[in-house]
């Protein structure tokens, strides 16, 4: 059972879902330390004031916050104790929308949520989810976690509810800057960019992907520990200048299978499903 890092309760209307919450997702990130290469002893970190230049202990460290005059307010953890509001510890349903009208760039992290209890918990739980998934619609929320105010989206999956963390609009930059200057796009170019599209299409399977660099990268250190040598792969030759744009969709279309086009999971979906109303009759 994996430990929650948070209970509080869903409030929608007059109804409280006592919850816990857990993390979703477990990276599978490499984790180095820094060691000194002379005697492969472990480099330590050091909280130094840079004022004194000595090391400060833990009992004399502060969270500080300047204001816009300069002045620095020191907070203890009494501090962050008091601006807690009634609602620190719920998850307040503000509205329900579609999960659809969402743009994706507001996702910030994922979370599940489970009762707190099989009891009491479990059925009000339950019956959330459950006229949720009726409903088609999502939870947008907001809730209170490590000292801030989070603003999130509740929706479920495979009968749990899920708690997606998500940011507010101020936090998204405007991409104005970068955005590029329109073109003028042959139709020969359109026709063979949708071709290849239509080419690579299908439907999601998680399982299909991997990280195949932090394989290689293991591959690396275990080679290293047995005592191999390893070697440098050379870096491809790069181009000196862009190939031509047809010539490489031509390219990338025949090294795909020719450019016959190929229907959409959608498509494909329509046709398995009238096969089964086929064979049903």
């Amino acid at each position: 059972m994996p430990r929650s890092i948070w209970k509080g309760s869903i409030g929608f209307g007059l109804v409280n879902v006592p919850v816990a919450m857990y993390a979703a997702v477990s990276e599978n990130d490499l984790h180095f330390s820094l060691v000194h290469t002379k005697d492969s002893s472990p480099i330590g970190y050091e909280k130094v004031c840079k004022k004194e230049g000595k090391e400060v202990p833990s009992d004399e460290i502060a969270k500080g916050y300047e204001l816009d005059n300069g002045k620095l307010v020191l907070l203890d953890d009494e501090d962050f104790e008091a601006a807690r509001t009634d609602g620190y510890h719920a998850i307040t349903v503000l509205d329900f929308v579609p999960s659809e009208q969402i743009d994706p760039i507001y996702f910030e992290r994922t979370y599940f949520l489970g009762p707190q209890d099989d009891g009491a918990a479990a059925h009000v739980y339950q019956l959330l989810s459950d006229a949720m998934e009726e409903s088609g619609l999502s939870a947008v929320c907001s809730y209170i976690f490590h000292n801030r105010e989070h603003l999130g989206l509740l929706r479920v999956r495979d009968r749990m509810l899920v708690l997606e963390r998500l940011y507010f609009e101020d936090e998204i930059r405007d991409p104005r800057e970068i955005r590029p200057k329109r073109t003028r796009i042959s139709a020969a170019e359109r026709k063979m960019a949708r071709q290849l599209i239509d080419q690579m299409a299908g439907d999601f399977n998680p399982g299909k992907y991997s990280d195949s660099y932090r394989d290689s990268l293991l591959d690396v250190i275990h080679r290293k520990a047995k005592g191999k040598t390893v070697e440098r792969a050379e870096p491809e030759a790069g181009q000196d200048q862009a190939p031509d744009l047809l010539d490489a969709l031509k390219a990338s279309l025949t090294e795909r299978g020719g450019s016959s086009r190929r229907r959409s999971p959608k498509q494909r979906r329509g046709g398995s499903q009238r096969r089964s109303r086929s064979r049903a009759r």
